[in-house]
């Protein structure tokens, strides 16, 4: 997968496609409310599979059971298609 910038038009798209995440100006976040650590943190893992897939990985804060999750491509200095296809696949797989 060749990663870009995405554009103007991809952010607006970014709005349905990543449900929940707020977009920021290089970066885009959602916090995630679990019951407890345990389910937290398996969530966690499994967030960390997926982004090991893409060798793309979030910057993450656990507390107890909150997780915040921020995704950005600090080489191009911003929002990438791969940040959105990471964001997507954890909302598809928190949804199943």
């Amino acid at each position: 997968m060749k990663t870009y910038l995405l554009q103007e038009k991809e952010l607006r798209e970014l709005n349905k496609s990543a449900e929940g995440w707020k977009i920021f100006n290089n970066h885009i976040e959602k916090d995630f409310i679990f019951e407890d650590f345990v389910e937290a943190f398996s969530f966690m893992t499994k967030v960390a599979m997926i982004c090991e897939k893409y060798n793309h990985h979030p910057e993450w804060i656990n507390n107890y059971s909150k997780v915040n999750i921020k995704l950005t491509t600090h080489d191009l200095g911003g929002l990438t298609n791969l940040d959105q296809k990471i964001a997507t696949e954890i909302n598809n797989f928190i949804k199943n």
